[in-house]
C-alpha cells in the first residue's frame, strides 16, 4: 500500500533529504543545523541554536504550522559539556523560537559528529498539523 505523502525540498541538500514529510497529520522534520541562508556556519551553540530554530519555521510554515504545531523534538549535539556550559543561553533561544515555555517532549543525544565538523547542532522534530 502506498503512503500518501507531501514534502518539502530546500537547501544545499535538496537533492537528497526532504526537509519535511507530512504523513496524514503528522510532519516529520529533517535534523535543521545553524546553517544560514548565505551558507555561513557561526561558531557559536548559542548561535546555530537560533539559525536552526529559524529553520524550522521555514520549513514549518511550508505546512502552515507553526512551532505552536510542534509536540517531539530531538537535539543532537557534538558536545554535551558545551550545550552544559551555554544551556541558559541555548534554552533562552529555544525558548524565544516558541514564544514560551515549549509543551514538548524532548530528548538530548551527544554524537561524533554533524554533517559539517563545525556544526555543534541539529535539532530534529515532529509536529502534528
Amino acid at each position: 500500500m502506498k503512503i500518501n505523502k507531501k514534502t518539502y525540498r530546500s537547501g544545499p541538500f535538496k537533492d537528497f533529504i526532504a526537509q519535511g514529510t507530512q504523513v496524514g497529520n503528522i510532519l516529520y522534520m529533517a535534523g535543521q543545523v545553524g546553517i544560514d541562508n548565505s551558507g555561513a556556519v557561526p561558531q557559536s551553540i548559542v548561535e546555530q541554536t537560533a539559525i536552526a530554530y529559524l529553520n524550522m519555521k521555514d520549513v514549518l510554515s511550508q505546512f502552515g504550522a507553526d512551532m505552536g504545531n510542534i509536540v517531539d523534538e530531538t537535539f543532537f549535539v557534538t558536545n554535551m559539556d558545551e550545550l552544559m556550559e551555554n544551556v541558559e543561553a541555548v534554552y533562552g533561544e529555544r525558548e524565544s523560537a516558541y514564544g514560551c515555555m515549549p509543551e514538548v517532549s524532548q530528548t538530548v543525544v551527544q554524537v561524533s559528529g554533524l554533517v559539517q565538523p563545525e556544526l555543534k547542532i541539529e535539532i530534529k522534530c515532529i509536529a502534528h498539523l
